[in-house]
């Protein structure tokens, strides 16, 4: 996507540069001028947004594949050392008894892992500026009897 410089010379909608174009040109006129390139200055800032959006999703989606494969391999992991844990302690005690230890020794690290979870969900805000800035939108476009408030 190329975007356009920024040079003096640069006109986007053939708007006037001199003085003297300017003082020639009708209200009218100068307002097209401004609002044509406000909208082409917007459209081109969606479409870098898109392509920014879609650079940096790619960039997720690998990382996201590859946090996955490694949780695979984790979980792999913990099945084999509760394997191998069942089977020590099978060379101990009874096979039932073996199997329900590493059972409980998970079970407390759900637990723990849980109440880590909860704990960090709480503190999630959500979307509340997003929220509340437009929520104040349409008070922002009302006309103010007292003049601009901040």
């Amino acid at each position: 996507m190329t975007v356009p410089t920024q040079d003096p010379g640069y006109q986007a909608t053939g708007a006037p540069h001199h003085a003297d174009e300017v003082r020639s040109s009708s209200i009218g006129e100068l307002m097209r001028e401004v609002t044509t390139d406000l909208s082409t200055l917007m459209r081109q800032e969606v479409e870098l947004a898109k392509a920014e959006i879609r650079q940096e999703g790619k960039k997720a989606g690998k990382a996201a594949g590859l946090f996955g494969g490694a949780g695979f391999g984790g979980y792999m992991v913990a099945l084999f050392v509760s394997i191998a844990i069942w089977q020590f302690l099978d060379n101990v005690m009874d096979s039932g008894l073996a199997a329900l230890i590493v059972a409980v020794i998970w079970a407390v690290v759900a637990a723990v892992l849980y109440s880590k979870a909860k704990q960090n969900a709480g503190r999630i805000r959500g979307l509340k500026q997003t929220n509340d800035s437009v929520q104040r939108i349409p008070d922002a476009l009302k006309p103010h009897p007292e003049g601009v408030t901040r």
